[in-house]
């Protein structure tokens, strides 16, 4: 029961954001969804109802190159150590800022989907950012 009120709960929160938020062709909306094991995000023209860019933590796991550890930068130290989901959902956010800049996106809004600006959302948030796309 408390799982559904959940929920119910965070569906009403999305219905309310998403009266405010619309995405368009130069702008589109950068929607977020995370489940108990994966975290998901997409580029939505609301215009057409379309969706133009999707990316996951599936696709990473399939590719494997994001496993190759980069070079650290001094602003790298400042940052915490990001480990586990948040790892992922920091990739995820990159990865999904390196589609839009193939497509030539260069903003988007942000739509958290209901969730709390917390935890993996805040990491593909920032990992968004980090890829170069202005939420």
């Amino acid at each position: 029961m408390k799982k559904n009120i959940k929920q119910e709960r965070r569906k009403r929160r999305h219905q309310k954001i998403r009266v405010k938020i619309k995405g368009t062709k130069k702008r589109p909306r950068l929607c977020v969804f995370r489940s108990a094991k994966h975290i998901y995000a997409q580029l939505i023209d609301d215009e057409k109802g379309q969706t133009i860019i999707t990316a996951s933590d599936l696709e990473l796991k399939q590719t494997k190159t994001r496993s190759v550890k980069a070079a650290k930068t001094p602003a790298d130290k400042e940052k915490k150590e990001l480990s586990g989901k948040l790892k992922v959902a920091y990739e995820v956010g990159k990865l999904t800022a390196e589609k839009a800049a193939k497509e030539k996106i260069e903003n988007a809004v942000f739509d958290r989907g209901g969730f709390v600006y917390h935890g993996r959302i805040k990491a593909l948030a920032e990992g968004v950012r980090d890829g170069g796309l202005k939420i």
